[in-house]
């Protein structure tokens, strides 16, 4: 059965009944909002921010986000009736949509590419959506009635174990155009739960749980059993526990509840072996309960763990005064000064105030620590977004903020989404970072700069921090439209590391490498290892080799659909692309010439791990890159056996130089500097100075003189010399005159447009003609290339660049990007350019 709906409706009665119209916000890139007519049953339903369900186009049915109420019909066309209200409050404020609105002008996409973005899956639903039971959802139990087809819907979902079905499967089987009624109910009793994708699907937090088993609640019988196991000592012990946590005499239903199993058997004091023989002998009952992720504590507020240091309490204070005359504060502050510190302070300032906060951060891997710190300080109020929570973790978060239970968030730059209506602090922590720009897909946004406005839109006050601020921004400080707090020295009694340079072409001249470790490198890493100190080495490439080549013809694998070389993951034993996920078996042979000489080329983090272990093996190697963080709670696991010191050694990709905070690491290395420096990019040595400082200040922080060894076949790089002075102010003069001479941010605006299409030929004609038809609109000045890119094809796609450079007044801004749009509209009415792909960035990093 296809979904299907049949729109024609009778005219009520009486005709003093208004009617109304809705215009909705549809999940899809569309231009403008579509108008759907409210039926007179549901005119008291209708709510601003809330969702609907309706049918778009011939079968497809969707759910989207009502923007606004009116009374005039839509004039092209005949507006179709809504099938369902889903919410009778909002899901979406309207200080949201106020973001959102603008968020799609100034990124030059839609307002449905943005709400699709902004929700998660589980509040999105479409004809494909699915359902499945609610984990918590017993039959017998249920305190409300099942009409016939609810009851029918529970038989299918019950009759496997997490069996799901989607929304037509849903209509197949009740037989019923208006199954969303269904549905919605079997939401509202908490029957079903709803997933946008198979990776989406709920798995409940289960706590094993322990009662005693009901006949043993009377105190005759109870005297009984203890009589009975006189000769059982250590299953005494345990009853003995279980009852002193558990007053059963006292209240009876205390024992229904139970107690946690792991309170019984993490004792140890008490036999976990005695724990399973009472629950194997009906003594004690086991159970699972499921649990929230995120459980309300009526527990009193924690008390600040910590006191600020004169040069904390100063910056702190000095915020505080900058806040009075700026919205915008940059705390800049070197590496391990304890700014996290003064962030906790603000924060309970700004809720005695009663406002909400939201804390961005760069990383998933910084959240483990930051949240275990925030968590002492703010208990349950804290609630923490991020995309390796599932989809229905993120939707409880969601409408904890709606409701007002999280007062604080900790998230990375999907949390700017949140429903926050009443913000009065954002904190950008480490705010120069890459990772706050999404790439793809629309919208192409920066978190920092919609955090900005979010707090400009809402009256709150902003501060960001960083060890090694964005150019731009320290811009603004210099120019007196944002406040400045610097805080120069470390936290405590630690010092900033020392740094030494080490030649790597004069090593390998003189043949002293051993794989890629200086002699250097090498006898500092086995000396902390001799004093139990730890150490952090840094190579901004995963996988175990960069390429694989064939010695005899040259021969290099490479992935059919990108243009670039496939790179070997020696732990799968295989070949993969790291742009489009392309995967193949390492060959035996080469498939050119048939040699079987083939050499792996170069090295990434799976190489360092695999060659230290071999030449250190009493070091305790670990590595954490995009290849071992994959599962949901891989950061933490890793992070917390270094916190513990049960890994000595960590290898890492970026994701080590962002913000950690480990005690007793003494060492850093950076094993390739020069790979980070040679980038064809404006902001290749801003990164590389950024990321040089951040992987540094990990080393030495709580006291421990550290040192950080920097290889290099280059030492004779000027960006070198001001990392090991850490001169910031030095770095940011030479950049900002460059910047200046050259045309780049933060004087100008650049917007980057990329043109796609299958036929390379294809892309460069598209591209040409939006070159003629912007230089028309803008002028040739603003107007630089188009050029194929670096790597110049990515998923099958061949790739044309055009870059456009603008003045950075507003009304300059708005003007020129009406202007873009109407000749991307151009080359797209274009027969021959149909197919191809038009992707505007605003502001790419």
């Amino acid at each position: 059965m296809s979904l299907s709906f049949d729109f024609a409706q009778p005219e009520a009665a009486g005709a003093d009944r208004v009617t109304l119209f809705v215009d909705v916000i549809l999940p899809l890139p569309l231009p403008k909002l579509y108008t759907y007519r409210v039926p007179y049953e549901m005119n008291d339903e209708v709510v601003i921010g809330g969702r609907v369900i309706v049918q778009f186009g011939a079968k497809k049915t969707l759910s989207c986000i009502v923007a606004a109420v009116h009374e005039t019909p839509p004039a092209q066309y005949q507006a179709k009736y809504i099938l369902e209200f889903i919410d009778d409050a909002p899901v979406v404020t309207q200080a949201q949509l106020k973001l959102f609105r603008w968020m799609a002008d100034y990124y030059m996409c839609t307002l449905g590419e943005v709400i699709n973005a902004a929700l998660p899956s589980a509040l999105k639903l479409s004809s494909e959506s699915r359902i499945q039971l609610h984990p918590a959802f017993e039959p017998e139990n249920n305190p409300y009635p099942l009409s016939e087809q609810e009851e029918k819907i529970v038989a299918v979902l019950s009759s496997e174990d997490g069996k799901a079905l989607t929304f037509t499967e849903v209509g197949d089987l009740l037989g019923n155009a208006n199954f969303h009624k269904v549905i919605k109910s079997l939401i509202q009793k908490d029957v079903i739960f709803l997933f946008e994708h198979l990776a989406d699907k709920y798995s409940p937090k289960v706590v094993k749980k322990v009662r005693l088993a009901h006949h043993f609640v009377e105190e005759n019988v109870l005297e009984e059993l203890f009589a009975k196991m006189a000769s059982k000592p250590k299953q005494l012990d345990v009853l003995m526990r279980y009852l002193q946590r558990v007053p059963v005499y006292q209240n009876v239903h205390s024992n229904h509840q139970g107690m946690e199993k792991a309170a019984l058997t993490s004792s140890p004091h008490l036999s976990p072996s005695a724990v399973n023989t009472l629950i194997k002998n009906g003594v004690l009952e086991q159970f699972d309960v499921i649990v929230s992720r995120f459980p309300l504590d009526d527990s009193p507020e924690a008390k600040m763990p910590f006191t600020l240091s004169e040069a904390q309490q100063a910056a702190h204070d000095e915020v505080l005064r900058q806040f009075g005359e700026k919205d915008i504060v940059l705390l800049h502050g070197v590496t391990g000064a304890g700014k996290t510190e003064i962030y906790i302070e603000l924060i309970r300032k700004a809720l005695e105030g009663g406002g909400q906060v939201l804390y961005l951060l760069p990383e998933i891997a910084l959240t483990a620590q930051i949240v275990t710190r925030l968590m002492r300080v703010f208990g349950t109020r804290l609630g923490v977004y991020h995309s390796k929570f599932s989809d229905n973790e993120r939707v409880e978060v969601w409408n904890g903020v709606l409701s007002g239970r999280f007062q604080v968030v900790v998230g990375v730059r999907s949390a700017v989404f949140l429903p926050f209506d009443n913000v009065s602090l954002i904190i950008v922590d480490e705010e120069h970072e890459s990772s706050y720009k999404q790439y793809d897909p629309s919208p192409r946004y920066n978190a920092r700069e919609v955090a900005l406005m979010m707090a400009n839109f809402q009256g709150a006050k902003t501060l960001l921090g960083s060890a090694t601020p964005a150019v731009e921004t320290y811009y603004q400080t210099r120019a007196g439209r944002w406040g400045l707090v610097t805080l120069s020295k470390r936290f405590g009694e630690a010092g900033l590391p020392e740094i030494e340079l080490v030649d790597t072409r004069k090593q390998r001249e003189a043949k002293k490498m051993l794989n890629h470790f200086t002699p250097e490198l090498l006898s500092e890493i086995e000396r902390k290892l001799g004093l139990k100190e730890q150490v952090i080495l840094f190579q901004n490439r995963r996988g175990y080799s960069p390429f694989i080549s064939c010695l005899d013809c040259g021969w290099i694998p490479k992935c059919k659909n990108c243009a670039v070389s496939l790179s070997y993951h020696k732990h799968a034993h295989e070949l993969r692309c790291h742009y489009c996920g392309f995967h193949d078996r390492m060959p035996v042979e080469c498939p050119a010439c048939g040699s079987r000489n083939l050499k792996t080329v170069g090295f990434g983090t799976e190489k360092i791990e695999d060659d230290l272990k071999i030449m250190l093996p009493q070091a305790n190697v670990q590595r954490m890159d995009l290849d071992t963080t994959r599962a949901k709670n891989s950061y933490q696991q890793i992070i917390a056996d270094f916190e513990q010191q049960t890994t000595n050694v960590l290898v890492g990709t970026q994701m080590v130089t962002k913000g950690l905070d480990f005690a007793n690491v003494s060492l850093v290395g950076i094993i390739n500097a020069d790979s980070i420096i040679h980038y064809p990019d404006f902001r290749a040595h801003e990164r590389a100075f950024q990321m040089f400082v951040q992987v540094s200040g990990r080393a030495g922080r709580k006291g421990k003189k550290g040192k950080v060894i920097i290889q290099t076949a280059d030492p004779a790089q000027v960006i070198f010399d001001k990392v090991i002075r850490n001169d910031y102010l030095e770095f940011y003069e030479y950049e900002i005159t460059q910047r200046r001479e050259y045309g780049f941010p933060p004087f100008m605006r650049v917007i980057r447009l990329t043109v796609k299409h299958v036929d390379q030929l294809v892309a460069e004609q598209a591209a040409i003609l939006l070159t003629q038809e912007l230089v028309f609109r803008l002028g040739r000045e603003a107007v630089l290339g188009p050029e194929a890119p670096y790597i110049f094809r990515i998923r099958n796609f061949y790739l044309q660049e055009i870059t456009i450079k603008l003045d950075r007044e507003h009304t300059v801004l708005k003007h020129a990007k009406a202007q873009i749009l109407e000749a991307m509209n151009v080359v797209k009415d274009q027969k021959e350019f149909k197919q191809a792909r038009l992707v505007a960035d605003v502001d790419p990093m």
